[in-house]
């Protein structure tokens, strides 16, 4: 039966049009499948503060994955059910190598039983202060004028903005090192490339798989656009790629489907969830 297929969606350039938002028109649709049954979540790389924002009005009753798959967290209390952290070692190393390559990135931490972004901001550049702009008045932001509290509490995240040439040595180090999962692309609709470190274990893929077994489902549908969402396509019992997603997530994915500005994810689920109720 239709109830048991877990849909998952990622969200920006995939459920979240060019203009970071949910149309009325996917907001509606969605909404209404939901009430109806449909089994409806999404992974993505943001935090869940930043997801809340982006995703206002969207009644999502199941738990939610970010950080690419770091957390699995329930939507509306903030409750974290499933998480892959680093360890203490992993985070030593991370930081003498981040170092090493002098690179200055913002790094997701708890501490003191609260989630924090921490960065220097002697070391900000234009994509940093993008991302900051983007994030005025979020209460994890923690500024620091020098590095000695950078790496304190328990470092999750690891994000480094900058442009590509310089941020490709330490991609192709932490790449090669079997601890960590690593990705460098460039934002959407930005120059800049980011450089997004995180344990091995934590993945869409994985998250997603261990929700659908919590939840009793038979299959995993899953959507995307980025090279981020291939280990989750190669996972899935069917994955779609929107058509403005990259080639390799096209060649990877059971279909295309519409673009982000077209409604292309809610449009879909529309047409096939209400031909199998």
């Amino acid at each position: 039966m239709e109830n048991t297929t877990l849909y998952v969606s990622d969200l920006d350039g995939t459920l979240l049009n060019s203009r970071d938002i949910l149309s009325a028109r996917t907001l509606a649709l969605l909404n209404d499948l939901i009430s109806r049954g449909m089994r409806f979540t999404y992974a993505t790389a943001r935090s869940l503060v930043s997801a809340r924002r982006v995703t206002a009005g969207l009644c999502t009753r199941l738990p939610v994955i970010v950080y690419n798959g770091a957390f699995i967290m329930e939507a509306d209390s903030g409750r974290i059910l499933d998480s892959s952290p680093f360890t203490e070692e992993e985070c030593r190393h991370a930081r003498t190598a981040l170092e090493g390559f002098r690179l200055h990135p913002l790094v997701y931490a708890f501490a003191g039983g609260c989630e924090r972004v921490s960065w220097q901001t002697a070391f900000e550049n234009e994509g940093v202060r993008h991302y900051l702009r983007q994030r005025e008045g979020d209460p994890r932001l923690h500024p620091l004028s020098s590095p000695d509290e950078l790496y304190a509490g328990q470092p999750f995240y690891y994000t480094c903005i900058g442009q590509r040439e310089d941020l490709l040595p330490a991609f192709e180090a932490f790449r090669a090192d079997g601890r960590y999962r690593c990705t460098l692309q460039q934002e959407l609709y930005r120059p800049e490339y980011w450089l997004e470190i995180m344990p091995a274990q934590a993945t869409k893929a994985r998250a997603a798989r261990k929700l659908q077994k919590r939840r009793g489902c038979e299959r995993l549908v899953c959507f995307g656009d980025a090279f981020n969402d291939l280990p989750l396509f190669r996972q899935s019992d069917a994955a779609y790629a929107v058509e403005n997603a990259v080639p390799a997530l096209k060649e990877a994915a059971t279909g295309i489907i519409g673009g982000n500005d077209a409604d292309g994810v809610a449009l879909w689920l529309s047409e096939h969830f209400h031909a199998s109720v």
